[in-house]
Protein backbone atom coordinates (compact mmCIF):
# COMPACT_ATOMS: atom_id res chain seq x y z
CA UNK A 1 0.00 0.00 0.00
CA UNK A 2 1.35 3.02 -1.05
CA UNK A 3 4.87 1.97 -1.46
CA UNK A 4 5.14 0.97 2.13
CA UNK A 5 7.98 -2.16 2.37
CA UNK A 6 8.75 -2.05 5.82
CA UNK A 7 7.22 -1.53 9.69
CA UNK A 8 8.61 -1.44 12.92
CA UNK A 9 6.71 -1.83 15.50
CA UNK A 10 8.46 -1.02 18.88
CA UNK A 11 6.12 -2.24 22.24
CA UNK A 12 6.97 0.06 25.07
CA UNK A 13 6.15 -2.58 28.06
CA UNK A 14 3.60 -1.25 30.24
CA UNK A 15 3.42 2.02 29.45
CA UNK A 16 -0.51 2.35 29.47
CA UNK A 17 -2.57 5.81 29.53
CA UNK A 18 -5.26 4.85 31.70
CA UNK A 19 -8.95 4.95 31.13
CA UNK A 20 -9.77 1.88 30.31
CA UNK A 21 -13.49 1.32 30.08
CA UNK A 22 -13.18 -1.87 32.55
CA UNK A 23 -10.14 -0.48 34.96
CA UNK A 24 -12.57 -1.63 37.81
CA UNK A 25 -13.02 -5.09 36.79
CA UNK A 26 -9.79 -5.60 37.41
CA UNK A 27 -9.38 -3.28 40.41
CA UNK A 28 -7.13 -0.99 38.19
CA UNK A 29 -9.65 2.14 38.42
CA UNK A 30 -7.42 5.06 38.57
CA UNK A 31 -4.15 3.76 37.22
CA UNK A 32 -2.45 5.62 34.70
CA UNK A 33 1.15 4.70 34.94
CA UNK A 34 2.31 7.50 31.97
CA UNK A 35 0.54 10.79 33.77
CA UNK A 36 0.78 9.24 37.39
CA UNK A 37 4.09 8.52 36.86
CA UNK A 38 4.89 11.90 35.26
CA UNK A 39 3.19 13.31 38.33
CA UNK A 40 5.19 11.34 41.12
CA UNK A 41 8.61 12.84 39.52
CA UNK A 42 7.75 16.06 39.11
CA UNK A 43 7.16 16.05 35.37
CA UNK A 44 9.01 13.89 32.35
CA UNK A 45 11.05 15.22 29.94
CA UNK A 46 10.13 13.42 26.52
CA UNK A 47 10.52 15.77 23.48
CA UNK A 48 10.70 13.49 20.98
CA UNK A 49 7.84 11.28 21.45
CA UNK A 50 6.09 14.35 22.51
CA UNK A 51 6.74 16.26 19.22
CA UNK A 52 4.77 12.62 17.94
CA UNK A 53 1.71 13.43 19.72
CA UNK A 54 2.30 11.53 23.03
CA UNK A 55 0.95 14.48 25.20
CA UNK A 56 -2.19 14.81 22.89
CA UNK A 57 -3.49 11.19 24.00
CA UNK A 58 -3.55 12.00 27.39
CA UNK A 59 -2.85 14.74 30.32
CA UNK A 60 1.47 14.13 30.92
CA UNK A 61 3.09 16.47 33.39
CA UNK A 62 6.12 17.78 31.29
CA UNK A 63 4.96 16.80 28.06
CA UNK A 64 2.17 19.09 26.63
CA UNK A 65 -0.17 18.73 23.77
CA UNK A 66 1.44 20.29 20.30
CA UNK A 67 -0.15 21.92 17.81
CA UNK A 68 0.57 19.73 14.98
CA UNK A 69 2.06 16.57 15.68
CA UNK A 70 4.41 15.16 13.33
CA UNK A 71 2.46 12.15 12.56
CA UNK A 72 -0.57 10.35 14.16
CA UNK A 73 -1.59 9.51 17.12
CA UNK A 74 -4.15 8.06 19.52
CA UNK A 75 -5.12 5.18 21.81
CA UNK A 76 -5.87 1.43 22.11
CA UNK A 77 -8.48 -0.66 23.70
CA UNK A 78 -7.83 -4.02 25.11
CA UNK A 79 -10.46 -6.01 24.53
CA UNK A 80 -9.33 -9.25 25.31
CA UNK A 81 -9.76 -10.98 28.46
CA UNK A 82 -6.92 -10.84 31.03
CA UNK A 83 -3.89 -7.72 30.99
CA UNK A 84 -0.76 -9.48 31.29
CA UNK A 85 2.27 -9.55 28.42
CA UNK A 86 1.06 -12.63 25.97
CA UNK A 87 -2.46 -11.55 25.93
CA UNK A 88 -1.22 -8.32 24.94
CA UNK A 89 0.73 -8.62 22.55
CA UNK A 90 -0.95 -11.22 21.08
CA UNK A 91 -4.18 -8.93 20.40
CA UNK A 92 -1.65 -6.34 18.89
CA UNK A 93 -1.04 -8.89 16.39
CA UNK A 94 -4.81 -9.73 15.76
CA UNK A 95 -5.77 -12.57 18.07
CA UNK A 96 -8.45 -11.56 20.67
CA UNK A 97 -8.69 -13.86 23.58
CA UNK A 98 -12.47 -14.52 25.10
CA UNK A 99 -11.39 -16.72 27.75
CA UNK A 100 -8.34 -15.44 30.03
CA UNK A 101 -5.34 -17.58 30.91
CA UNK A 102 -5.88 -19.39 34.40
CA UNK A 103 -4.49 -17.48 37.44
CA UNK A 104 -3.23 -18.83 40.82
CA UNK A 105 -3.55 -16.45 43.91
CA UNK A 106 -3.49 -19.51 46.34
CA UNK A 107 -0.75 -21.01 44.65
CA UNK A 108 -1.00 -23.55 42.49
CA UNK A 109 -3.26 -27.10 43.20
CA UNK A 110 -0.91 -29.51 45.15
CA UNK A 111 -1.64 -32.56 42.63
CA UNK A 112 -0.26 -30.36 40.07
CA UNK A 113 3.14 -29.19 42.12
CA UNK A 114 3.59 -33.01 43.11
CA UNK A 115 3.77 -34.24 39.59
CA UNK A 116 6.02 -31.27 38.49
CA UNK A 117 8.31 -32.77 41.37
CA UNK A 118 8.62 -36.16 40.16
CA UNK A 119 9.00 -35.29 37.12
CA UNK A 120 12.18 -33.12 38.24
CA UNK A 121 13.27 -35.32 41.02
CA UNK A 122 13.37 -33.17 43.62
CA UNK A 123 11.05 -31.10 45.96
CA UNK A 124 10.49 -27.61 45.75
CA UNK A 125 9.61 -24.22 47.73
CA UNK A 126 7.31 -21.63 47.59
CA UNK A 127 4.07 -22.03 46.00
CA UNK A 128 2.71 -19.05 46.41
CA UNK A 129 2.17 -15.56 44.33
CA UNK A 130 4.99 -13.46 45.29
CA UNK A 131 7.33 -10.68 43.35
CA UNK A 132 10.02 -12.46 42.22
CA UNK A 133 12.90 -10.02 43.98
CA UNK A 134 11.26 -10.61 47.66
CA UNK A 135 10.90 -14.44 47.14
CA UNK A 136 14.28 -15.23 46.41
CA UNK A 137 15.06 -13.31 49.85
CA UNK A 138 12.83 -15.48 51.59
CA UNK A 139 13.70 -18.79 50.26
CA UNK A 140 17.08 -18.43 48.93
CA UNK A 141 18.70 -19.45 51.88
CA UNK A 142 16.69 -22.57 52.16
CA UNK A 143 17.23 -22.92 48.61
CA UNK A 144 20.63 -22.72 48.90
CA UNK A 145 20.50 -25.60 51.46
CA UNK A 146 18.23 -28.03 50.42
CA UNK A 147 18.51 -27.44 46.85
CA UNK A 148 14.70 -26.89 46.12
CA UNK A 149 13.70 -24.75 43.28
CA UNK A 150 11.60 -21.84 44.11
CA UNK A 151 8.07 -22.19 42.59
CA UNK A 152 5.86 -19.14 42.43
CA UNK A 153 3.17 -17.28 40.59
CA UNK A 154 2.09 -13.33 40.80
CA UNK A 155 -1.06 -12.17 39.66
CA UNK A 156 -0.80 -13.19 35.47
CA UNK A 157 -0.87 -16.12 34.36
CA UNK A 158 2.48 -17.59 35.40
CA UNK A 159 4.29 -20.60 36.47
CA UNK A 160 7.81 -19.12 37.71
CA UNK A 161 10.89 -21.22 38.60
CA UNK A 162 13.47 -19.11 40.42
CA UNK A 163 17.12 -20.95 41.24
CA UNK A 164 20.49 -19.77 41.88
CA UNK A 165 23.04 -20.45 39.04
CA UNK A 166 25.21 -22.31 41.43
CA UNK A 167 23.04 -24.76 43.18
CA UNK A 168 20.93 -25.51 39.61
CA UNK A 169 22.72 -24.77 36.61
CA UNK A 170 20.84 -22.38 34.41
CA UNK A 171 20.53 -24.98 31.45
CA UNK A 172 18.83 -27.51 34.22
CA UNK A 173 16.62 -24.58 35.17
CA UNK A 174 15.01 -23.95 31.77
CA UNK A 175 14.89 -28.33 31.52
CA UNK A 176 12.79 -27.87 34.55
CA UNK A 177 10.40 -24.80 32.94
CA UNK A 178 10.08 -26.91 29.95
CA UNK A 179 8.61 -29.79 31.81
CA UNK A 180 6.68 -27.51 33.66
CA UNK A 181 5.55 -26.29 30.26
CA UNK A 182 4.57 -29.68 29.12
CA UNK A 183 2.68 -30.18 32.16
CA UNK A 184 0.99 -27.06 32.17
CA UNK A 185 -2.00 -27.71 29.66
CA UNK A 186 -5.87 -28.25 29.68
CA UNK A 187 -7.22 -26.13 32.33
CA UNK A 188 -3.91 -25.42 34.30
CA UNK A 189 -1.78 -24.12 30.53
CA UNK A 190 -0.58 -20.75 32.06
CA UNK A 191 0.23 -18.04 29.51
CA UNK A 192 4.12 -18.33 30.58
CA UNK A 193 6.41 -20.64 32.46
CA UNK A 194 9.20 -18.09 32.95
CA UNK A 195 12.49 -19.24 34.51
CA UNK A 196 14.31 -17.05 36.68
CA UNK A 197 18.24 -17.80 37.61
CA UNK A 198 19.63 -15.65 40.29
CA UNK A 199 22.60 -15.22 41.97
CA UNK A 200 24.29 -14.04 45.15
CA UNK A 201 24.80 -14.63 48.88
CA UNK A 202 21.80 -14.60 51.79
CA UNK A 203 20.55 -10.95 52.17
CA UNK A 204 21.67 -10.04 48.39
CA UNK A 205 20.10 -12.17 46.10
CA UNK A 206 20.05 -10.57 42.53
CA UNK A 207 18.23 -11.93 39.40
CA UNK A 208 20.37 -12.24 36.26
CA UNK A 209 19.45 -11.40 32.65
CA UNK A 210 19.61 -15.15 31.69
CA UNK A 211 15.66 -15.40 32.29
CA UNK A 212 13.88 -17.28 30.03
CA UNK A 213 9.94 -17.72 28.55
CA UNK A 214 8.03 -20.74 27.58
CA UNK A 215 4.85 -19.10 26.42
CA UNK A 216 1.79 -21.24 25.20
CA UNK A 217 1.54 -20.98 21.52
CA UNK A 218 -1.16 -18.99 20.05
CA UNK A 219 -4.30 -21.16 19.40
CA UNK A 220 -4.33 -19.58 15.79
CA UNK A 221 -2.34 -17.96 13.23
CA UNK A 222 -0.97 -14.32 14.30
CA UNK A 223 0.04 -11.32 12.11
CA UNK A 224 3.59 -12.70 12.38
CA UNK A 225 2.38 -16.39 10.70
CA UNK A 226 0.83 -15.01 7.82
CA UNK A 227 3.89 -12.55 7.03
CA UNK A 228 6.11 -15.00 7.36
CA UNK A 229 3.49 -17.20 4.82
CA UNK A 230 3.43 -14.28 2.60
CA UNK A 231 7.31 -14.68 2.34
CA UNK A 232 8.02 -11.69 4.51
CA UNK A 233 10.51 -11.20 6.62
CA UNK A 234 9.08 -11.23 10.52
CA UNK A 235 12.24 -9.56 12.64
CA UNK A 236 11.95 -10.25 16.24
CA UNK A 237 13.69 -8.49 19.40
CA UNK A 238 13.67 -8.87 23.15
CA UNK A 239 11.22 -11.41 24.45
CA UNK A 240 9.10 -11.59 21.20
CA UNK A 241 10.26 -14.85 20.45
CA UNK A 242 9.64 -16.29 24.03
CA UNK A 243 5.94 -14.69 23.53
CA UNK A 244 5.00 -15.98 20.25
CA UNK A 245 6.62 -19.49 21.45
CA UNK A 246 8.92 -18.99 18.81
CA UNK A 247 6.01 -19.19 15.81
CA UNK A 248 6.05 -16.64 13.15
CA UNK A 249 9.54 -15.32 13.03
CA UNK A 250 12.53 -15.42 10.39
CA UNK A 251 15.12 -14.01 12.57
CA UNK A 252 15.45 -12.96 16.17
CA UNK A 253 17.75 -11.26 18.89
CA UNK A 254 17.29 -12.17 21.70
CA UNK A 255 18.57 -8.82 23.76
CA UNK A 256 17.35 -8.64 27.57
CA UNK A 257 17.58 -5.21 27.80
CA UNK A 258 16.02 -1.43 26.35
CA UNK A 259 18.96 -0.04 25.49
CA UNK A 260 20.60 -3.42 23.96
CA UNK A 261 17.14 -3.63 22.29
CA UNK A 262 17.12 -0.81 20.81
CA UNK A 263 20.93 -1.06 19.16
CA UNK A 264 19.01 -4.56 17.55
CA UNK A 265 16.52 -2.69 16.09
CA UNK A 266 18.95 -0.35 14.44
CA UNK A 267 20.74 -3.47 13.36
CA UNK A 268 18.02 -5.03 11.83
CA UNK A 269 17.05 -1.45 9.99
CA UNK A 270 20.89 -1.50 8.63
CA UNK A 271 19.76 -4.69 7.25
CA UNK A 272 17.82 -3.05 4.89
CA UNK A 273 15.27 -6.12 5.40
CA UNK A 274 11.95 -5.53 4.10
CA UNK A 275 9.03 -6.75 6.28
CA UNK A 276 8.34 -6.75 9.89
CA UNK A 277 10.50 -5.66 12.68
CA UNK A 278 9.09 -6.04 16.04
CA UNK A 279 10.57 -5.27 19.67
CA UNK A 280 9.26 -5.48 22.96
CA UNK A 281 11.67 -2.95 25.12
CA UNK A 282 11.30 -5.32 28.85
CA UNK A 283 12.71 -2.61 31.34
CA UNK A 284 9.85 -0.37 32.36
CA UNK A 285 7.63 -2.91 33.31
CA UNK A 286 10.25 -5.70 34.35
CA UNK A 287 12.64 -3.32 36.21
CA UNK A 288 10.23 -0.07 37.46
CA UNK A 289 6.53 -1.25 37.05
CA UNK A 290 6.66 -4.07 39.02
CA UNK A 291 9.08 -3.04 41.80
CA UNK A 292 6.65 0.58 42.50
CA UNK A 293 9.27 2.67 40.79
CA UNK A 294 8.06 5.79 39.60
CA UNK A 295 11.84 7.41 39.33
CA UNK A 296 13.10 4.34 37.57
CA UNK A 297 10.19 4.55 35.51
CA UNK A 298 10.87 7.86 34.50
CA UNK A 299 14.40 7.59 33.63
CA UNK A 300 13.55 4.18 31.57
CA UNK A 301 11.35 6.19 29.50
CA UNK A 302 13.58 9.66 29.14
CA UNK A 303 16.36 7.48 28.10
CA UNK A 304 14.12 5.69 25.29
CA UNK A 305 13.06 9.37 24.53
CA UNK A 306 16.58 10.37 24.04
CA UNK A 307 17.38 7.07 21.56
CA UNK A 308 14.50 7.76 19.77
CA UNK A 309 15.96 10.11 16.91
CA UNK A 310 18.47 7.55 16.12
CA UNK A 311 15.75 4.90 15.07
CA UNK A 312 13.71 7.95 13.16
CA UNK A 313 16.86 9.00 11.14
CA UNK A 314 17.02 5.03 10.38
CA UNK A 315 14.03 5.23 8.62
CA UNK A 316 14.05 4.75 4.83
CA UNK A 317 11.11 6.18 2.40
CA UNK A 318 9.35 3.65 2.62
CA UNK A 319 9.35 2.86 6.33
CA UNK A 320 6.33 3.11 8.94
CA UNK A 321 7.31 3.73 12.87
CA UNK A 322 4.82 2.63 15.49
CA UNK A 323 4.70 2.93 19.00
CA UNK A 324 2.53 1.08 21.48
CA UNK A 325 2.27 -0.80 24.23
CA UNK A 326 0.58 -4.36 25.81
CA UNK A 327 -0.67 -3.08 29.21
CA UNK A 328 -0.36 -0.85 32.09
CA UNK A 329 1.74 -1.02 35.21
CA UNK A 330 1.36 1.71 36.79
CA UNK A 331 4.36 2.01 39.24
CA UNK A 332 2.41 4.30 41.88
CA UNK A 333 -0.26 2.08 43.36
CA UNK A 334 0.01 -0.36 46.05
CA UNK A 335 -0.27 -3.44 43.07
CA UNK A 336 3.31 -4.28 42.22
CA UNK A 337 1.26 -6.22 39.26
CA UNK A 338 -0.02 -5.17 35.46
CA UNK A 339 -3.15 -2.54 35.20
CA UNK A 340 -5.69 -2.26 32.96
CA UNK A 341 -5.15 0.31 30.40
CA UNK A 342 -5.34 1.76 27.27
CA UNK A 343 -2.18 2.27 25.11
CA UNK A 344 -1.02 5.01 23.17
CA UNK A 345 0.03 4.41 19.73
CA UNK A 346 2.27 6.75 17.87
CA UNK A 347 3.01 6.24 13.78
CA UNK A 348 5.55 8.06 12.09
CA UNK A 349 7.85 7.54 8.91
CA UNK A 350 8.00 9.50 5.55
CA UNK A 351 5.27 7.66 4.42
CA UNK A 352 3.02 8.93 7.28
CA UNK A 353 0.58 11.93 6.83
CA UNK A 354 1.11 14.61 9.59
CA UNK A 355 -1.24 15.81 12.79
CA UNK A 356 -3.59 12.65 12.20
CA UNK A 357 -5.78 12.20 15.05
CA UNK A 358 -6.49 8.06 15.80
CA UNK A 359 -8.72 8.90 18.35
CA UNK A 360 -9.88 5.81 20.52
CA UNK A 361 -9.62 2.86 18.63
CA UNK A 362 -11.93 -0.24 19.67
CA UNK A 363 -8.81 -2.92 19.67
CA UNK A 364 -5.10 -3.72 19.65
CA UNK A 365 -5.88 -5.51 16.97
CA UNK A 366 -6.34 -2.97 14.82
CA UNK A 367 -2.56 -3.05 14.80
CA UNK A 368 -2.51 -5.58 12.93
CA UNK A 369 -4.74 -5.24 10.64
CA UNK A 370 -3.50 -2.18 9.61
CA UNK A 371 0.22 -3.95 9.01
CA UNK A 372 -0.83 -6.19 7.42
CA UNK A 373 -3.15 -3.40 4.98
CA UNK A 374 0.76 -1.40 5.06
CA UNK A 375 2.48 -4.83 3.79
CA UNK A 376 0.06 -5.60 1.31
CA UNK A 377 -1.23 -8.47 3.07
CA UNK A 378 -4.31 -10.52 2.90
CA UNK A 379 -5.95 -10.26 6.48
CA UNK A 380 -9.21 -12.07 8.04
CA UNK A 381 -7.97 -11.94 11.94
CA UNK A 382 -9.43 -9.27 14.06
CA UNK A 383 -9.06 -5.44 14.32
CA UNK A 384 -9.69 -2.62 12.10
CA UNK A 385 -6.96 -1.07 9.58
CA UNK A 386 -6.34 2.10 9.97
CA UNK A 387 -3.61 2.44 7.25
CA UNK A 388 -6.15 4.84 4.68
CA UNK A 389 -6.22 7.15 7.61
CA UNK A 390 -2.12 7.65 8.08
CA UNK A 391 -1.40 7.42 4.34
CA UNK A 392 -2.43 9.49 1.78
Amino acid sequence: MSGVRRVILIVLDSVGCGDAPDARDYGDEGSNTLANTARAVGGLNLPNMGRLGLGNITSIQGVPPVVAPLGAYGRLTEVSAGKDTTTGHWELTGLILSKPFPTYPDGFPADLIAEFERRIGRGTLGNYPASGTVIIQELGEEHLRTGKPIVYTSADSVFQVAAHEEVIPVDELYRMCQIARELLTGEHAVGRVIARPFVGRPGHFTRTERRKDFSLPPPRDTLLDVLKAAGQEVMGVGKIEDIFAHRGLTQSNHTTNNMASVEAILEFMASNADGLIFANLVDFDMLYGHRNNPRGYADALEEFDARLPDIEVALRGVDVLMLTADHGNDPTTSSTDHSRERVPILVAGPPVRRNVNLGTRNSFADVAATIADLLGVAWDGDGESFAHVIIG
